[in-house]
This record gives C-alpha cells, sequence and structure tokens, in this order.
C-alpha cells in the first residue's frame, strides 16, 4: 500500500498528526482517513470488475459475428465455446421467469376463480327482482 514511504516516513507523518491534531481528534482522523481509503478501493474494484465484464462481452460480441460469418458451422474450439456461453447465458435468463410464472398461474386462478365466481353470482342475484 506504502510502496514509496518507509516506516521512517510513517513515523514521521504520525508525530506530526499527533502534535497537529492532538491525542483527542488524531484517533478519529485516522478513521475518517482510513474510510476514504476503503470507499476509494471498492470504488476502484467495482470499476475494475465492470470494466472486465465489458471487455468479455465484446469478446462473445465478436465471436458472435465470427460465428455468424462462417454460419455457425464448422467452428473453432473457442468460438464454440463463446456461442455455448452465450446459450446457457440466455437460458439461465429464461429459466426463473419460467419457475416463477408456472406455479404462480396454477394458484392464482385456484384462489382467486372461487371469490370471483361468488361475487359475480351474488351481485347477479341481487340484481335480480324478487317475485
Amino acid at each position: 500500500m506504502f510502496d514509496g514511504i518507509g516506516f521512517m516516513e510513517l513515523l514521521l507523518i504520525g508525530v506530526l498528526g499527533l502534535v497537529v491534531l492532538g491525542p483527542e481528534r488524531l484517533p478519529v482522523a485516522v478513521r475518517s482517513i482510513s474510510g476514504w481509503i476503503r470507499a476509494m478501493k471498492k470504488m476502484a474494484n467495482s470499476v475494475k470488475d465492470e470494466l472486465e465484464q465489458e471487455l468479455k462481452i465484446e469478446q462473445l460480441h465478436t465471436d458472435l459475428k465470427k460465428a455468424e460469418s462462417q454460419g455457425l458451422k464448422n467452428l473453432a474450439p473457442e468460438l464454440q465455446d463463446s456461442i455455448d456461453q452465450l446459450k446457457q447465458a440466455a437460458q439461465s435468463v429464461n429459466r426463473p421467469y419460467q419457475v416463477e410464472d408456472v406455479p404462480s398461474a396454477k394458484e392464482t386462478p385456484a384462489k382467486d376463480a372461487p371469490t370471483i365466481e361468488t361475487s359475480s353470482t351474488d351481485s347477479a342475484k341481487s340484481d335480480k327482482p324478487n317475485g
């Protein structure tokens, strides 16, 4: 972390901080500075991860273009791997929606149907004149 700073420099910074800030405010200042450093590291790591993901997506896109130009036949192994990754990603995106929609679609009409039918028959009975 401190590549260009040696032990003597850190000791000098600590002594100067103690003299300038005093023993009461120095721990608070160290905590806040360490918090800023932690936040900057998190932000840098998230930007790095996003860039790596974008580069991977771009590589998959170029591989897909190459595969399309070859007619998706007689592909190189790395192009076939990219196509397989894209297919798996598409299936994993579609799977959660299929799993959630099917049970909820079966359960919802079974539970709601009697209340809707009874309310419509009740309203139909109340609309008819007695007599």
